[in-house]
């Protein structure tokens, strides 16, 4: 297995820093959050992203996944969706990452109509996914929080350049058990996003192994292979620890448990 952690974890933190804590930590990889707060987002023009992109290769790691905020579900017209997963797709294949990350966000219509309105927006878009080498992710999250539920998107597009990220905390929290999670989502499966958390009801992030999400139980069924990404939001949880001192330990525990 190969991991990689978020940069969502170290919120503007400069590039190369972020590279020099992968190297000193053991990371193969970083998830980057693509958003305008951060260094890396869609607005950088091209020798921006080219010194990204070189800043990475120079030290061997490799950017695993551009991180964005398109809604794929949401109620509304169609072409500002895909307007930003375009954006979005570019912005990692001049990266070279393999991955983008959309939320499906479709909370705000009938399930059935936002499962439909996913697969549509998704099918469109992975035909420029395909061209362009870049699998889009849709992400256990928001109103699709289990396996099954984003397995009834990604199967109803059927296109290999759409699949799932697992985010472990949604479905267990939603009362989905991992090995339940895993079996819907193998066929589509990008890889596994970790982070541990205080409780069910305290999304608080702690060290790995500190909290109560069952690590072990996710990473099982997955077999040592593929990624492991170590989301830690430290965005969202300002007063939690910092995350660069608990990153090498982090990924000793990850080592043990697969």
């Amino acid at each position: 297995m190969k991991y990689a952690f978020s940069t969502l974890g170290v919120p503007g933190m400069p590039v190369p820093d972020v590279v020099r804590l992968a190297v000193d930590c053991g990371y193969q990889g970083v998830e980057l959050r693509a958003h305008p707060e951060e260094p890396v987002h869609p607005g950088l023009v091209a020798h921006e992203r080219r010194a990204v992109a070189e800043e990475f290769a120079r030290a061997g790691v490799e950017i695993l996944t551009v991180a964005g905020y398109a809604r794929v579900a949401q109620a509304g017209d169609d072409e500002p969706v895909y307007e930003e997963l375009h954006r979005l797709l570019y912005l990692a294949a001049d990266l070279g990452a393999s991955y983008v990350r959309v939320f499906p966000g479709g909370g705000d219509q009938d399930p059935a109509e936002a499962d439909a309105t996913a697969a549509r927006r998704l099918g469109v878009a992975a035909e420029i996914g395909a061209d362009l080498g870049v699998r889009i992710l849709v992400e256990t999250h928001d109103s699709h929080r289990t396996g099954a539920d984003v397995a009834r998107i990604v199967g109803a597009v059927g296109h290999k350049h759409v699949g799932a990220l697992w985010d472990v905390m949604h479905p267990w929290t939603a009362g989905e058990a991992p090995a339940a999670t895993h079996a819907v989502l193998a066929p589509y499966l990008g890889y596994v996003q970790v982070k541990d958390i205080a409780s069910a009801e305290d999304g608080t992030p702690l060290p790995l192994g500190a909290g109560v999400l069952p690590l072990a139980e996710c990473l099982a069924p997955v077999g040592g292979e593929g990624w492991a990404c170590w989301e830690y939001e430290k965005r969202w949880y300002p007063d939690a620890a910092d995350l660069p001192p608990l990153l090498a330990a982090g990924r000793e525990h990850l080592a043990r448990l697969v």
